[in-house]
């Protein structure tokens, strides 16, 4: 459904929560009016929840309210990024991957840019642990889920003996006050050339070129969730957590009792952290071996 011009998506059956559609890409300017249109739809919604800006993190609505954090850098010129935000461990990987022959450049949408993306899709059907939920798709699927926000996007490839080996997505919100990676994937068989500090080196530099102050790369931390690698590998290329207000207005009676008894949140935020790393393992153990009995299958 559509709200104040912009897409709404709704999630949950006994818990209907909406939001905006490419959060992050995109905000309401008025919520106020959102939320009169949302009750006068028809729709069943319980609650509606949305975020601010990252360069407007203080509280300035009256809705019950989180804090929610992004993985963010502050950008002003690609110079000052390398020199200042990250640490010699990733200059010399993007230096090394410059050396092994990596060409990372933006490249328009087009049928080339969607083979290449498709074939790192097929590479392996899991990745860090788990099914990848790209793996599969077939190439009008890879055409129709990149050509979203085209107006506000740029698409940045690694390029290896002239084949595609990694990609960005790179999304400006209507402002052009801050950047998201909607997508960053490198083939798996090519870490060694370090693509994905060439692919998020490239995208400091696009968003500097544009003067757009800040890059963000999903969130920094997911519910009680410890350290892992991906975490660690956002600060070492200049990500930091920042901190910002998630809003949670209530439409329905069902929606209010929700919020207040904290079922709004995923059932995997009451599970204690030891249970879930210890569960993360092994998923990560029986997909390896699953994969490796596929490989020796093919051959």
């Amino acid at each position: 459904m559509e709200v104040c011009g912009k897409e709404i998506r709704i999630n949950g059956r006994l818990l209907r929560i909406a939001f905006l559609d490419g959060e992050g890409y995109q905000f309401l300017e008025d919520p106020d009016a959102a939320l009169r249109s949302l009750r006068g739809s028809g729709a069943r919604i319980d609650l509606f929840t949305f975020i601010q800006r990252l360069s407007d993190t203080s509280t300035k609505l009256n809705y019950p309210m989180e804090w929610d954090n992004m993985a963010a850098l502050r950008v002003s010129t690609f110079d000052d990024w390398m020199t200042h935000q990250i640490g010699s461990k990733v200059r010399n990987m993007i230096r090394k991957s410059t050396k092994n022959g990596v060409v990372v450049r933006e490249v328009p949408f087009d049928d080339a840019l969607i083979r290449g993306i498709h074939t790192i899709y097929n590479e392996s059907p899991t990745r860090q642990g788990k099914p990848f939920w790209h793996y599969g798709k077939d190439l009008e699927t890879v055409r129709k889920m990149n050509a979203t926000f085209m107006d506000r996007s740029t698409f940045i490839g690694a390029f290896f003996e002239g084949n595609l080996i990694g990609f960005v997505k790179l999304v400006f919100d209507e402002h052009r006050t801050q950047a998201g990676l909607m997508q960053i994937v490198s083939m798996i068989g090519h870490n060694d050339k370090a693509p994905t500090n060439a692919l998020i080196a490239q995208a400091v530099r696009s968003c500097a070129e544009r003067e757009i102050p800040y890059l963000w790369y999903a969130k920094f931390s997911y519910g009680k969730k410890q350290r892992d690698t991906l975490a660690d590998f956002k600060r070492y290329n200049g990500f930091q957590r920042i901190d910002l207000p998630r809003y949670y207005a209530p439409l329905t009676a069902a929606g209010r009792m929700a919020l207040r008894l904290g079922l709004h949140h995923s059932i995997v935020d009451w599970i204690p952290e030891p249970v879930i790393t210890t569960y993360r393992r092994v998923r990560s153990l029986w997909y390896a071996k699953k994969t490796s009995r596929l490989e020796r299958g093919r051959t």
